[in-house]
Formats: C-alpha cells, sequence, structure tokens
C-alpha cells in the first residue's frame, strides 16, 4: 500500500502558502508565454511545457538547502525558474538567443547554472539519472552534507539505466533523492500500457531503497514528503524514492495534440485537482479570502513573464564564431 500522509495532517502558514502561490503562478504564466512564442516561431525544436505540474518542483524546493542539486530532463523550464533562475535568461535560452543561460546553444532542453546548483535539463530519456547519482556520489566523496534531488518522469522510469542507478546508489548509500514526476502518460502511452507495476515508488524494492507515493497536486503534500526524503539521504541513510502523482495539461511537447486522452479528462483535473487552485483553496482554509490579493500576484506574474519574452526577443542571435566555443579541440 502506498505511503501517504493523511491530508489532515498537512498544515502551512498564510505566508508559505503565498510564497507557493506566487512560485506556481510563476512557473504556469511563463509556460503560457513560451506556449505562445513557440507557436509565433520563436522558439525552435522541441519545447516540452510544465503546465500542471508546478506543485512537484514548488514544493520540493521548499525544504531544499543551500548546495543541494537539482537535475532533470527535458520538461524542465519549471524547475530552472524554482531553483531561482532568471526567466530572463531561460526565456532568452529557449529562443535561441545570446542573453541565454547557454548562450544560445542549448534551447529548450539543455541550459545550466553552477550558480543555481541546477546541472541541467538533459534530452536523452533517463540520461540525467546516473549524472544525479554521480553528483551524490561527489558529495560523499568530498563529505558534503549536500543531496542531489535527481527528477525523471514515469516514462524514464522503464529504462535500464535507472536501476543500475538505483543499485549503486544504495550499495554505497549516496544522498539522492530520486523524484519520479509520474504525469500519467509517457509521451502518449498511459502507465498502465507499459508499466507491469505502476506503483513507481516501488520500484526501488529489489535494491532495498524505501519509498513513498504524494499527492503531486498538493504542494503542501510534496513539501513534506521532500522534507522526510532528504532528511533520509542527509542523513547517511542512503537514496530515497518520491513518485509524485500528477498531470500534465498541454502534449508531450507542443507538436503533440495529445489525442490519446479525452478532453473531458483534462478538463476534469483542471477543475477538480488544479495544483495552484488547491492552494487557493489551502488560503481561504487558512482564513485569507483576499481575491484582491491574488489577482494582483497573477497580474505581477503575467508582467515577468511578459518581461522575459520582451527581453528574448530584444536579445541578439549568437554570433557566429559562439560555434566555436565550449568545445573540445
Amino acid at each position: 500500500m502506498a505511503d501517504t500522509e493523511a491530508k489532515s495532517n498537512l498544515s502551512a502558514t498564510t505566508d508559505e502558502l503565498l510564497g507557493y502561490y506566487r512560485d506556481m503562478l510563476l512557473i504556469r504564466r511563463f509556460e503560457e508565454k513560451a506556449g505562445q512564442l513557440y507557436g509565433m516561431g520563436h522558439i525552435g525544436g522541441f519545447c516540452h511545457l510544465y503546465i500542471g505540474q508546478e506543485a512537484v518542483v514548488v514544493g520540493m524546493e521548499a525544504v531544499k538547502r543551500e548546495g543541494d542539486q537539482t537535475i532533470t530532463g527535458y520538461r524542465d523550464h519549471g524547475h530552472m525558474l524554482a531553483c531561482g533562475m532568471d526567466p530572463k535568461g531561460v526565456m532568452a535560452e529557449l529562443t535561441g538567443r545570446e542573453g541565454g543561460y547557454s548562450r544560445g546553444k542549448g534551447g529548450s532542453m539543455h541550459m545550466f547554472s553552477k550558480e543555481k546548483e541546477f546541472y541541467g535539463g538533459h534530452g536523452i530519456v533517463g540520461a540525467q539519472i546516473p549524472l544525479g547519482v554521480g553528483l551524490a556520489f561527489a558529495n560523499k566523496y568530498r563529505e558534503e552534507p549536500k543531496v542531489s534531488l535527481t527528477y525523471f518522469g514515469d516514462g524514464a522510469a522503464n529504462q535500464g539505466q535507472v536501476f543500475e542507478a538505483m543499485n549503486m546508489a544504495q550499495l554505497w548509500k549516496l544522498p539522492v533523492v530520486f523524484v519520479i514526476e509520474n504525469n500519467q502518460y509517457a509521451m502518449g502511452t498511459s502507465v498502465t500500457r507499459s508499466h507491469s507495476e505502476t506503483h513507481l515508488y516501488r520500484r526501488g524494492a529489489s535494491f532495498g531503497i524505501p519509498g513513498k507515493e504524494v499527492d503531486g497536486m498538493d504542494v503542501v503534500a510534496v513539501r513534506e514528503a521532500a522534507r522526510d526524503a532528504i532528511e533520509h539521504a542527509r542523513s547517511g541513510q542512503g537514496p530515497f524514492i518520491l513518485e509524485m502523482k500528477t498531470y500534465r495539461y498541454r502534449g508531450h511537447s507542443m507538436s503533440d495534440p495529445a489525442k490519446y486522452r479525452t478532453r473531458e479528462e483534462v478538463e476534469d483535473v483542471r477543475e477538480h485537482n488544479d495544483p495552484i487552485k488547491r492552494c487557493e483553496k489551502r488560503l481561504k482554509d487558512n482564513g485569507f479570502d483576499d481575491a484582491a490579493a491574488l489577482k494582483e500576484i497573477d497580474k505581477e506574474m503575467k508582467a515577468i513573464a511578459k518581461g522575459a519574452a520582451d527581453f528574448a526577443l530584444e536579445s541578439p542571435l549568437p554570433a557566429p564564431e559562439e560555434l566555436y566555443t565550449d568545445i573540445y579541440a
């Protein structure tokens, strides 16, 4: 049976909830703006939006300490924003501009920030998982009290390198938290069609890695699960698996019409299980019922997203000689 927290035991202060609300709205409005720029032809290649999954990374970041690392796959813009990367630099990278985090050469799936301990989006499915374990190995080798938060999706959970990495992580008691963002569909294939064991937090059982299934649409539930998992890893007990039951509203990427699920299914989640609406409800339950204040926060986040888009489109394209930097000769 899934190890889940009773919702009645989860609580947060109004100030904490307002912070989570701002962070989730920033991701939502940024991703909507990125979708618009893609439709206008300003973003090339692939673009995988995080809309619907905001509570996962915001809840995890709420208990991360300075020095802890983040690494993830290609649905990565939300992770960048949550760990404090500048929206302008992120959007400039999406549009392939000089002002981007990888100077316009990485695009949506490959940008990094050493300052924010963000070690990438990675375009190869599952490639980031052994890299995340490598970060954890470095932490232990250097005797530094850091934890590697290694994110991947339900589709990547079937990659062979996942199990090799998990085995090594448990064998050496490495400080890594595996965060499985189970958004129910690997590209266009549902979890029930592609996984013989659909409770993905159990994937570490054969290695002795504990795990927990978490309501990934509730930012406070994520935060509390993250607190336990990160402490487990930091205290020398080895890896931990968190399976975040979440949902993406858009297709796998911007080119995906998502015909493998019904419009009614998506609308039902939007209406009854949206992470931002659920945060609003928590605020009301705390006695905060200032609709005007929430509307003002939304207005501010939209302005930040627009400012990022304006900065990106005004930033120049990389110079041709940029092709010869950051390469091996």
